[in-house]
């Protein structure tokens, strides 16, 4: 007798969208971060000068934001990260980007606590269970907020039906 494994479709989308906002998280830290070593300066700094010092946050917005330095005006044009050769032009296009508008599942949010020594971070809600349970057993699901901060949360459970609740439910790279 022959078992043949259900493979739902669904959960593999999901891992495979969750794979793709970790892979591009990381990539958009990695062009922060040297953006901020070559001009000793972060992409809304040089937006927003009269808003940001080196020290201060910058919490959590969505990637499209100009300040992020991926996109300029609207997203209609390139930002700082792109014009300086730290992301390729392609990199606009990625879904999150283009599906922003849609809600903060199809988000990548960037953050900066106040502190000199405070990373850069890039936060998303996962969609696949399998994602779900691994951050939940490892305590790494966080709440994020307009000031940069990130804190843990055990709100979030893996049956949850619904990680935008409340805030919402976020891994965040670096882990």
């Amino acid at each position: 007798m022959i078992v043949i494994a259900a493979i739902n479709p669904i959960e593999q989308a999901n891992r495979a969208r969750d794979t793709r906002f970790k892979s591009d998280g990381g990539q958009l830290i990695s062009a922060i971060d040297r953006y901020f070593a070559s001009r000793n300066e972060f992409p809304w700094q040089t937006v927003s000068p009269l808003v940001y010092g080196i020290d201060s946050s910058f919490g959590f917005v969505s990637a499209d934001n100009e300040e992020v330095g991926l996109c300029g005006s609207d997203c209609t044009a390139d930002g700082v990260l792109i014009t300086t050769d730290e992301l390729k032009t392609e990199f606009r296009s990625r879904d999150f980007v283009q599906k922003a508008s849609s809600g903060i599942t199809y988000s990548l949010f960037v953050g900066k606590g106040s502190e000199t020594s405070s990373s850069v971070y890039v936060c998303y809600i996962p969609m696949a269970k399998s994602t779900r349970s691994t951050e939940v057993a490892a305590q790494k699901v966080y709440h994020i907020d307009a000031s940069g901060g990130k804190t843990v949360t055990t709100d979030c459970d893996v049956d949850g039906a619904d990680w935008t609740a409340n805030g919402g439910c976020y891994v965040c790279l670096p882990e």
